[in-house]
């Protein structure tokens, strides 16, 4: 039985503007912290009473209190229950309805800025400029809600792939199958191995039940469950006749009954918390923010003045200010939000095809911005199963013994087969060395003793044997004896210390060492715990998980990216030094959880910059990680998939999950693995850093072509008696433009933007506009020169013939920076647009020169220009292009090119 899915978030319309000690102590403090705020930690410490309470019951008082029996529920019961308690579900933040989501994506502060000119130009008579300028307002805002409607579709569609089904018991009926949202308080439900949990439930019968609560409490290994009642318990999860929702069953089968659900349960109180805590601004919208404040700020300056200057010069008043609101308009990158959405679903479109799915999509640009990668190292860096990798006898020498001992051992035992016993039983060639030995008896596994025994017969009769391996010290705190060379030692301190140096050594080899031994047993009814005493020591059998093939190639095309790996992970340090070593990852340092406890914020953020390695962490420490590297400035993207992920993932600037991950992992994360593998990972990060490219193109395209018209327009205004366009010139212009641009998404990248992480930086675009604007400007005087002395335009008369030449020579070299800004190569022989965005300029380059020679040019209020005029223009433009690239090519030596 599987989880059921959580519901998605809210969000992709708001991604410009979202609104959005002991090991025991430190997991409890790592829960008190994760759900943080009174009101959610008032909501846990309910649900732990709850639980508690449970705990003290015995099966049949427990039925009792829940109004349930051994067959659980009737139909009509739950249905009642059902109405009080609500669906099992985790309240997770919902889909936004789309007249909603509609009003999201077009409440950017542009957006409605344009709609505010609209209305000032219906006012004043000037339908031609409102309707242009509301054409602009819909295709920008349908482009991002069409987008972001499909991205959530996709989402919903990987969710959607989880099965939500739950075995439940109804009087007088077989089990049967029902949706886990139809869980309520008092069902009785059957869990057997490779079930998911689907509720906080009291276990009410129990045969080698073994549960996996890593994703609830980051432990490794399984926990077994049993039915008896308990003293009291201070933790919920240490105790162990509760099963928690968002656990698995590893083996062994159960009847549990119900008795929390939905956002009452342990994982409903972190889900909510984790989908409802607002974060905190991505470097991403970060750098928007900055963007849109600068192009604010300079539209506050020099629209004003272009009103002034008009006024003042030509003392038409109406006039000036409609020009003005013009200008305006002119100044606004309009289709940032269309662009930067088209932009960043085409990324997500692309990833996808990478078996990576996008859950929101400023995410493309923040993996794209990466440059630190936290990741767990089991399943990620190794192949998440244990293999063997040999046997030694109790010195560290290669021997075979302990591992027939081994092997007969995990044959014959009827519980928890864990990997290590699928490790051993892999070995089909000790089956007939081993062959011929009958079972008597066992002492099954517990986490207390952490060992196992069987009492085995040997082929052809004699004294019986019981087998016994386990942890190293709990299996030496039962041995007497060691073999040795094939004689029996009595096991004496110095024999002792020498055995457990040898197996200190196989740790610090990152092997995981099991113990094992053995000793003749006589006849009896039965075996017991006591009965593993006075044991002769084997030897030790090591097994590792070994690292993925993929992943040192991974590491490697992850530091070409410029990205710094850095492994986070509660195994021992000895282990991970050991897999670091295996894939070519060079330990730089390493950090425990202890220690990262013990540190204050300020010396933590010291101490991440020097260290790759981070082992023993509990959940919180994780966070405090991430925390601390994006203090320092780095865009820290996190890799998990457990709960005990959550807190670090909503910490990260890009969260990572994976497809078999927990729910709330997968619904905290911002891009979700349909495979488990850095290789998948390193594809998103260089399909970020496109997306990335491709969005700064257009920021500087048009910050610094609007910019460069603008200044122009304020020198015109005050050399001209007329106007050097009319307002309804520059809002065609800027539309025509703004389509020109509309195929930026899809260009090409250069291969040397993908090299290192990419950021916004708006000081920089700032002096990028200062730069390249002017020098727009520069062939914009040329041109009013031309026609002012050239052709005569120099009186109201002739502004006609004056602006159609500005009108044509504007739009040329506005199509001519697309390609002159893309790329710090030459443009058209160093780097080369995409088809698509060479088809849209070379149509506004036609276009262009099309209008005032064909039948609009009268409703535009244009006129057809001297063939004399399309002579000297050539000249005009590659002394521009000359002129840009000069200066660019400047630029990148001094200031690089992003």
């Amino acid at each position: 039985m599987a989880q059921a899915p959580a519901r998605p978030r809210g969000g992709f319309a708001h991604f410009l503007h979202r609104q959005h000690g002991s090991h025991r102590f430190r997991r409890l403090a790592w829960w008190g912290h994760a759900v943080g705020g009174a009101s959610h930690r008032h909501a846990a410490a309910q649900v732990g009473g709850a639980l508690r309470a449970a705990t003290r019951l015995s099966p049949e008082a427990a039925l009792a209190h829940w109004h349930s029996s051994t067959e659980g529920l009737s139909e009509a019961q739950a249905q009642r229950v059902r109405r009080h308690a609500g669906p099992n579900q985790v309240g997770t933040e919902k889909p936004l309805p789309w007249p909603l989501h509609l009003w999201q994506a077009y409440r950017s502060p542009f957006s409605l800025l344009l709609t505010a000119l609209a209305g000032v130009s219906w006012l004043t008579q000037d339908l031609r400029s409102a309707t242009v300028i509301l054409a602009m307002v819909a295709l920008a805002t349908g482009m991002r809600f069409v987008q972001e409607r499909r991205s959530n579709r996709a989402a919903d569609a990987l969710k959607a792939l989880v099965s939500s089904q739950a075995s439940v018991l109804r009087p007088g009926q077989a089990p049967r199958e029902e949706p886990m949202a139809r869980l309520v308080p008092g069902d009785v439900v059957a869990l057997s191995a490779g079930d998911m949990v689907p509720a906080d439930a009291r276990v009410l019968s129990a045969k080698d039940l073994f549960v996996n609560q890593a994703a609830m409490t980051g432990e490794s290994l399984p926990v077994e469950k049993h039915a008896r009642a308990l003293a009291a318990v201070a933790d919920p999860l240490a105790a162990d006749n509760l099963v928690f929702m968002g656990t698995n069953v590893v083996s062994g089968s159960a009847t549990v009954l119900v008795v929390a659900t939905g956002a009452r349960t342990f994982f409903g109180t972190l889900a909510g918390h984790a989908a409802g805590t607002e974060r905190a601004p991505t470097q991403f919208e970060a750098g928007i923010n900055q963007v849109s404040r600068l192009l604010l700020r300079l539209m506050a300056v020099m629209v004003p003045l272009v009103l002034l200057f008009n006024g003042w010069g030509h003392g038409h008043w109406l006039e000036a200010f409609l020009f003005a609101l013009s200008v305006a308009v002119g100044l606004t990158p309009e289709m940032l939000p269309m662009i930067v959405t088209s932009t960043l679903a085409k990324g997500a479109v692309a990833m996808a095809r990478r078996q990576v799915i996008v859950k929101r999509l400023d995410a493309i640009q923040n993996l794209g911005a990466m440059d630190v990668l936290c990741t767990d190292k089991t399943g990620t860096l190794t192949q998440d199963h244990i293999a063997l990798s040999h046997a030694t006898d109790a010195w560290g020498r290669p021997d075979e013994g302990a591992l027939r001992w081994a092997w007969l051992n995990s044959q014959h035992q009827t519980g928890l087969k864990n990997p290590m016993d699928r490790a051993l039983l892999a070995r089909g060639d000790l089956a007939g060395p081993c062959a011929g030995w009958t079972k008597l008896d066992e002492v099954p596994f517990d986490f207390q003793r952490r060992r196992m025994s069987v009492v085995l017969q040997p082929p052809g009769g004699g004294a019986a044997r019981l087998v016994c391996k386990g942890a190293v010290e709990e299996v030496l705190a039962c041995c007497t004896q060691v073999s040795e060379t094939g004689q029996v030692q009595a096991l004496t301190p110095e024999r002792l210390q020498a055995i457990r140096a040898a197996a200190a050594q196989l740790s610090a080899e990152g092997l995981r060492v099991v113990a094992v031994a053995w000793r003749e047993t006589p006849a009896q009814a039965a075996w017991h715990v006591a009965d593993e005493a006075a044991l002769t020591l084997a030897g030790f059998v090591a097994f590792l998980d070994p690292p993925k093939d993929s992943t040192a190639p991974a590491l490697q095309a992850l530091a070409g990216h410029g990205v710094t790996v850095k492994v986070l992970t509660g195994d021992g340090d000895a282990v991970t030094r050991q897999v670091c070593q295996q894939v070519g990852l060079t330990v730089t340092g390493v950090l425990l959880g202890p220690q990262v406890a013990a540190l204050d914020d300020a010396a933590l953020q010291a101490a991440v910059g020097e260290a790759n390695v981070f082992a023993k962490l509990a959940p919180q420490d994780k966070e405090r990680i991430v925390r601390a590297l994006r203090a320092q400035g780095h865009v820290v993207g996190f890799m998990g998939d457990g709960i005990n992920d959550a807190p670090a993932l909503h910490a990260a600037d890009v969260g990572i999950s994976v497809d078999s991950g927990v729910d709330i992992a997968k619904e905290v994360a911002d891009i979700i693995l349909l495979e488990k593998s850095l290789l998948v990972l390193d594809a998103g990060v260089a399909e970020g850093r496109k997306t990335f490219a491709n969005m700064l193109k257009y920021i500087k395209m048009a910050a610094s072509s609007n910019f460069g018209n603008v200044l122009s327009v304020l020198v015109a205004s005050l050399l001209l008696p007329f106007l050097p366009m009319l307002p309804m010139h520059l809002l065609v212009q800027n539309l025509l433009y703004d389509f020109s641009q509309a195929a930026v998404p899809f260009d090409r990248v250069d291969d040397n933007l993908l090299a290192k992480p990419q950021r916004w930086n708006p000081d920089d675009l700032g002096r990028f506009m200062l730069t390249f604007g002017p020098i727009s400007s520069l062939f914009d005087l040329a041109t009013f020169a031309l026609m002012w002395w050239g052709y005569g335009a120099q009186s109201p008369a002739q502004q006609t013939l004056f602006q159609s030449g500005w009108f044509v020579e504007s739009l040329l070299t506005q199509t001519l920076v697309v390609h002159l800004i893309r790329s710090p190569r030459l443009p058209f022989v160093g780097s080369r647009a995409a088809p698509a965005l060479l088809a849209t300029t070379g149509a506004l380059a036609a276009l262009a020169l099309w209008l005032p020679q064909g039948p609009l040019a009268s409703w535009l209020k244009l006129q057809a220009l001297p063939a004399s005029y399309f002579t000297l223009l050539p000249l005009l433009l590659l002394g521009y292009m000359a002129c840009v690239q000069g200066a660019k090519q400047a630029w990148v030596r001094r200031h690089g090119w992003q």
